[in-house]
């Protein structure tokens, strides 16, 4: 069985790469909408804005391939405690 299914990069999207820091290669956009954004503790590099916003423009967390997994298993662990 393929792994294709964690990975998915949309190079046509107009905002592609939508993060600084990142130079494209390898940009998974599968998680184009963080699925760990309304998790407090989430693992990636988040700050908080002035008005108390939660910021992910700095994080490459759920864009790099390799880290699929960590998000299922994190999803997992929150539906867990619910």
């Amino acid at each position: 069985m393929t792994a294709h299914y964690k990975y998915f990069s949309h190079m046509d999207c107009e905002f592609f790469p939508c993060h600084k820091g990142s130079d494209g290669k390898d940009f998974n956009c599968l998680f184009c909408f963080c699925p760990l954004y309304l998790v407090k503790d989430c693992g990636g590099a988040f700050t908080y804005t002035e008005r108390g916003v939660k910021d992910c423009s700095c994080c490459l967390f759920p864009h790099k391939k390799e880290n699929y997994g960590k998000i299922m298993e994190r999803l997992k662990e929150e539906m867990d405690k619910k």
